[in-house]
């Protein structure tokens, strides 16, 4: 193969030719604020190559990264597809258990994983039989080897020649309905979102500072951290601890980054932060948001606070990143934009017919990023993947002026009087009262077992209790008087997932 795609050439060692070398590619916000340059990303990530392959771990074999955002990250990341073994990174925040299953179900061959995730995942790994090393981030205990005694003697490796088809890494799905599935992903499709969504609508360009929130195990953060400033020269700011608004806001202040990704959740969470400690010096030109649909009265808020809108957008694991979106320019707070240049979108009824504007279909999406397929799981692979289209699972809205309207995900909508009730609609109602921070809805049945809504609410204020029927009147008030919630329950928080989706199957077991 002459023309090698290995996409660790063009994401990492493109920068040598193109005088980066020296140009800090990484920086970590804690800790010894350690820094690593392009230059020192190719040779490092060169050298895991080696380092692989001298440890008897072969081609399409996987390696499983359950690594903090730290800056040993991104070489095992880029040396993995630079050998040609299928990078697996991990939600760090799952249990021993699911742990388990997903060493097993990946066949993993190699461990690398931070000291501090070492005590949860060391029982799975021991009941794990294909797993032949297991490699520290940190102090190693016995059975296990650190990551520099690894390395040690390592020499830089070339590339091995793939071509864009080629499956370079997994991500497994966050699991918010269930066990997490291992979605295959190729070389070609890191390139793919970087051509659309990174330069078409973010413009990431190379004197940005990206500060993403959002981790690098999930698709969402691999972007916004990982692809796209690589793929521009860029600089990204690391932080392996908790997001708090407190955190975020003192980062955003130290940092001074320019590009800043959230989550829904936590733009809400810090809205009210910065109401009251006051919006913190930072030179931000872009905001993203992506994992589920932002509420208009946050988007608006933000955008008071910080004069910089939120881009909100929609993605997907199995798109790798967003592929519907606001743009820059043409925000429409309350609706998902319209498609990312070089996707195409479709909406469709029960039957895959295609449903006109006002009408509410499945979102269906075209495009180049589109996983191969799930592992092991033939199945779900063909109701999902469908030739050339993915089902997202998601439904929406086309409004007559040609933007998308999230109305809730396929398995929440439920009927009300014969009627399609959108969870999302009635939360977004709810979400705009002052006294309320978030808001999940899902259907309860009544004495007569006919579905209501049902919204499980947490307040900004705890202190200060509000009746039930207020909120009840607020919502037919804004929306209807038949889609309020017939039941309020309020709760200290909401189950989610480590992508900050609301986990409303968890409260459709409670109500």
């Amino acid at each position: 193969m002459t023309d090698n795609r290995n996409a660790a050439l063009w994401f990492v060692d493109r920068h040598l030719q193109e005088g980066r070398a020296d140009k800090v590619a990484f920086r970590e916000a804690a800790g010894d604020k350690r820094r690593m340059t392009y230059g020192h990303l190719a040779h490092e990530s060169a050298r895991v190559a080696d380092a692989l392959q001298r440890a008897g771990i072969n081609r399409e074999e996987r390696a499983v990264m359950l690594m903090l955002d730290q800056l040993e990250f991104p070489p095992v990341f880029w040396g993995c597809l630079k050998a040609g073994v299928v990078a697996v990174p991990l939600n760090t925040l799952l249990a021993t258990d699911v742990y388990e299953v997903i060493l097993n179900d990946a066949r993993a061959a190699i461990l690398f994983v931070s000291e501090e995730l070492l005590p949860v995942v060391l029982p799975a790994a021991r009941n794990t039989p294909s797993l032949r090393k297991i490699v520290v981030v940190g102090d190693a205990p016995d059975g296990t080897i650190s990551f520099d005694t690894f390395m040690d003697g390592a020499a830089p490796a070339d590339a091995v020649p793939v071509s864009d088809d080629e499956c370079a890494f997994w991500l497994y799905s966050s699991g918010s309905t269930g066990q997490p599935k291992g979605v295959r992903h190729v070389h070609g499709a890191l390139k793919a979102t970087a051509d659309t969504y990174g330069a078409q609508v973010l413009g990431i360009h190379e004197d940005d500072t990206v500060y993403s929130v959002a981790k690098l195990f999930f698709a969402y953060g691999l972007g916004n951290a990982m692809t796209f400033p690589l793929s521009v020269g860029a600089t990204t700011v690391l932080f392996q601890g908790r997001p708090t608004p407190d955190g975020v806001a003192d980062i955003l202040a130290s940092e001074k980054p320019t590009v800043f990704c959230g989550v829904p959740t936590l733009y809400a969470a810090l809205v009210q932060h910065l109401q009251k400690a006051g919006t913190p010096d930072a030179p931000l030109r872009a905001c993203i948001s992506a994992g589920e649909a932002l509420p208009e009265e946050i988007g608006k808020t933000w955008h008071q606070l910080w004069g910089v809108d939120i881009l909100d957008g929609v993605g997907s694991t199995e798109m790798l990143h967003i592929f519907l979106s606001n743009a820059p320019g043409d925000v429409a707070y309350g609706t998902s934009g319209t498609a990312v240049p070089g996707y195409e979108l479709r909406l469709v009824d029960e039957d895959g017919n295609d449903v006109a504007t006002g009408e509410i279909g499945e979102l269906l999406v075209r495009g180049a990023s589109a996983a191969d397929g799930y592992w092991n799981k033939r199945d779900k692979s063909r109701a999902t993947f469908e030739g050339e289209w993915t089902r997202t699972g998601d439904k929406y809205e086309r409004r007559e002026d040609g933007r998308f309207v999230y109305c809730g995900r396929t398995d929440d909508m439920f009927k009300v009087s014969g009627i399609w009730v959108s969870p999302f609609e009635v939360e977004q109602s709810l979400i705009s009262h002052p006294a309320v921070l978030e808001a999940a809805v899902v259907p309860a049945r009544d004495d007569e077992g006919l579905e209501k809504p049902k919204a499980y609410i947490v307040l900004k204020d705890v202190s200060t209790p509000i009746p039930d029927s207020d909120l009840k009147d607020y919502v037919k008030e804004k929306i209807g008087k038949w889609k309020y919630p017939r039941w309020i329950e309020f709760v200290e928080d909401l189950p989610k997932t480590a992508t900050g989706k609301i986990q409303r199957f968890k409260l459709r077991e409670l109500a």
